[in-house]
């Protein structure tokens, strides 16, 4: 009997011990790969914090609207045929938008026709008999009155012939407007007819934007507005787009005001190859003016967006430390910023996406 015992006891050990094993096993391996994954240095690049002399910039709101915009009108009246475009569409330049209904001129059309050549054919034969009492005239064989007869025959059937000509051309060019097409290549903002509906002479079709190119309008206070020149490039962020700024070029300064603000209103040209900008966003506009500041500089690819918030990653000691900014600027590709930065110190520029306060970092 205790014999029995004794072997089950010594199972129950070995059991015991090498569960305990195991265990200690997997908790060491899994310890040591979290622990090499924490340590294992990310590639990084990175660029040094400089300290530059920079124009001094203002920010102000401004609005998007279309370059070119235009209600496509009708040139001749009628009934709508045919109506391919609605609101939204893109058309091409030249696309067709509407057709109108061209039974009744193209029956008025045979008409002038026939009268053209009827009044032709009575043409010639004036010709021929005003030929005739001409060489009867200077064979002095007529009564001048006869030749002047002939002569006003001739002339008023050919004011004749020259009004049915007119009225024949007038016809097919009334035809050929009954198809409306695009002037510019843009975006169908707005209809106004369907099919069956009439059309008057001048009536509007469609109204078009052209967004290949956008203009950005600017309230400036007239202290800043008498420093901005014509052609001067500016920093611009549609925030519902992008954070990243895009660059337009001023084209106008106009020269009234309004007298209550004390503003004046700046145009700029924006390039917007991509549509992605649509008529009516808020763009913040920078603008840069004659003073000068000193400003830290660093590359706009070392800046994070969290939120609301904007951080850099700072390399100190090998570690990626996160620093909160504030974005003041944007100079030719670099961000002035505001922050616990100083010049030379490294900051990232490539990687700084998923990397985390105290992250090993290996600088490539």
């Amino acid at each position: 009997m205790l014999k029995v015992n004794f072997k089950f006891s010594s199972f129950k050990f070995l059991l015991l011990l090498w569960s305990t094993l195991l265990i200690s096993y997997s908790t060491a391996l899994a310890g040591d790969t979290g622990e090499n994954k924490i340590s294992s240095p990310v590639p990084v690049q990175v660029a040094v914090v400089q300290k530059k002399m920079v124009s001094e910039q203002i920010s102000l709101v401004g609005t998007t609207e279309a370059i070119a915009g235009s209600t496509v009108a009708a040139e001749v009246s009628g009934v709508v045929e045919y109506y391919p475009v609605k609101e939204g569409d893109f058309v091409k330049k030249g696309q067709l938008l509407a057709r109108l209904r061209s039974t009744d001129s193209e029956i008025r059309l045979k008409g002038a026709m026939a009268a053209r050549e009827k009044i032709r054919a009575n043409l010639q034969n004036a010709e021929k008999e005003l030929a005739r009492f001409s060489r009867l005239k200077d064979a002095d064989s007529i009564a001048a009155r006869q030749y002047d007869e002939a002569l006003y025959n001739h002339n008023s059937i050919l004011q004749e012939f020259l009004q049915t000509k007119a009225e024949v051309e007038r016809l097919c060019y009334e035809i050929k407007q009954k198809e409306v097409f695009a002037p510019f290549s843009g975006f169908i903002v707005k209809e106004y007819a369907q099919i069956g509906e009439w059309i008057n002479f001048g009536g509007p079709v469609v109204t078009m934007l052209d967004l290949n190119q956008i203009r950005i309008s600017v309230d400036v206070p007239e202290r800043y507005a008498v420093m901005l020149s014509p052609q001067s490039k500016v920093g611009i962020i549609v925030k519902s787009i992008s954070n990243d700024p895009l660059w337009g070029r001023i084209y106008a300064v106009l020269p009234q005001g309004d007298q209550n603000s004390r503003t004046f209103p700046v145009r700029i040209n924006l390039p917007n190859p991509d549509v992605k900008i649509k008529s009516g966003m808020e763009a913040i506009v920078t603008f840069n003016l004659p003073g000068l500041e000193s400003v830290l500089l660093i590359p706009k690819d070392a800046v994070v967006v969290e939120g609301n918030k904007r951080l850099i990653f700072s390399v100190t000691e090998g570690k990626a430390m996160p620093v909160y900014v504030k974005v003041i600027g944007y100079y030719d590709g670099n961000a002035g910023v505001q922050g616990d930065l100083k010049p030379g110190d490294q900051v990232v520029i490539r990687g700084n996406e998923r990397l985390r306060p105290g992250q090993n970092v290996r600088i490539e």
